[in-house]
């Protein structure tokens, strides 16, 4: 009898642990329930998902959209600043001290040239030079023999002309000599030279040497360029649908993509009339100042700040990136999140204005654990 009352004991027991694991079982099964995904954009959760995300929301607001407009360009100089440096007569280079980068002054000497054809020339003035004092004291004579009346008016004309023909050759000497920085004036057969001097013409920096010590040069050769910095500017290339938000006097900060912290100031000086074949305008800023940074040709980001207007605004941490494009998660219900693609128009750091036409005031969106939504959603779809 003792041993029937514990055979039924053990049964009642068993019987017990047996409903109790079934109940578990259940409530586990209940628990981890399955995300719901609908046409790849909704997502359902259940309660202990939610709880576990600890997502928080907050509400689409209106306000005033400062929109970013970003643009690349590159910097250059206008053409009366960009000089070339050539040797008017040609000639051997004999020394110079210039490399890329440096900075020259106006007057400045560049270099140093030789030839035979300098001495030449030097002879040739100081010879015709002595012609026409000897014609001017004849035309002087014949002039006063005519007016004793023992010279003919012929003779005294002939010799008036030799001597302004001589002078028209002197002359022309005497500019050629100041092509290759000679002053005919303190000129004298003592200090003949072989050798002539290149000075700088403006003040800047030398963009390039093209020329080496012993090379002969023609004249048409550019021995070196020089920059001006004084008047550098920024040439953005804008896409002609982007043109009519921008207007002379507006402000451009721009960067380069060695430093993306460092920016420099700028203004919109010119806009331009021309569209070119790839739909692009041309627009020229001008620096607020100078920097030893800025070089020509050197490829830069701006960013222009485009007039205000009302938008919709929501936290930065609501957005999220995926494959290149920006959305956020609106509430549906407590459980039911749908993502929404947004177009990002500006950012001051906490808050950005967007727009979107599925998107308006006062929606419920998800601030906090957005990011959690999103790969949740994404790694839903995709089992």
């Amino acid at each position: 009898m003792r041993k029937s009352y514990y055979l039924i004991g053990l049964v009642l027991t068993l019987l017990s642990v047996a409903c109790s694991n079934k109940a578990t079982d259940n409530q586990d099964t209940h628990s981890t329930e399955s995300s719901v995904v609908e046409n790849g954009n909704t997502i359902t959760l259940n309660e202990a998902q939610r709880k576990n995300m600890e997502l928080s929301t907050t509400t689409i607001q209106m306000g005033t959209v400062d929109e970013k407009l970003l643009l690349k360009g590159k910097i250059d100089v206008p053409p009366q600043n960009l000089v070339s440096v050539s040797a008017p007569m040609g000639g051997y280079l004999k020394s110079s001290h210039l490399l890329p980068g440096m900075h020259v002054r106006k007057g400045e000497a560049l270099a140093i040239l030789e030839d035979k054809l300098f001495v030449d020339m030097q002879e040739e003035y100081l010879s015709e030079s002595i012609k026409l004092s000897l014609l001017r004291m004849d035309s002087l004579r014949q002039r006063a023999l005519y007016a004793q009346k023992a010279a003919s008016e012929k003779t005294m004309q002939e010799a008036t002309t030799a001597c302004m023909q001589q002078n028209v050759m002197v002359n022309a000497l005497k500019e050629k000599l100041r092509l290759i920085n000679i002053n005919a004036d303190k000129l004298k057969p003592e200090n003949i030279s072989r050798s002539i001097t290149l000075y700088s013409p403006i003040d800047g920096f030398v963009s390039s040497v093209q020329v080496n010590v012993g090379k002969y040069v023609q004249a048409s050769d550019v021995l070196f360029e020089l920059v001006n910095p004084a008047d550098i500017h920024l040439n953005l290339t804008v896409f002609e649908k982007d043109i009519p938000k921008l207007h002379i006097g507006q402000r451009v900060v721009t960067f380069s993509n060695n430093d993306t912290t460092r920016r420099f100031s700028s203004e919109i000086i010119l806009i331009g009339k021309d569209v070119s074949p790839e739909r692009f305008v041309e627009v020229h800023c001008h620096f607020d100042s100078y920097h030893n940074d800025l070089l020509p040709g050197m490829f830069m980001n701006a960013e222009v700040m485009l007039d205000g207007a009302p938008g919709l605004l929501v936290p930065n941490t609501a957005i999220q990136r995926f494959e290149g494009k920006d959305y956020v998660f609106v509430q549906e219900t407590p459980l039911k999140f749908t993502m929404h693609e947004v177009a990002r128009l500006s950012n001051n750091g906490t808050v950005s204005g967007i727009s979107s036409p599925t998107l308006k005031a006062n929606q419920t969106i998800v601030d906090k654990g957005a990011y959690t939504l999103l790969m949740k959603l994404k790694n839903t779809e995709s089992e």
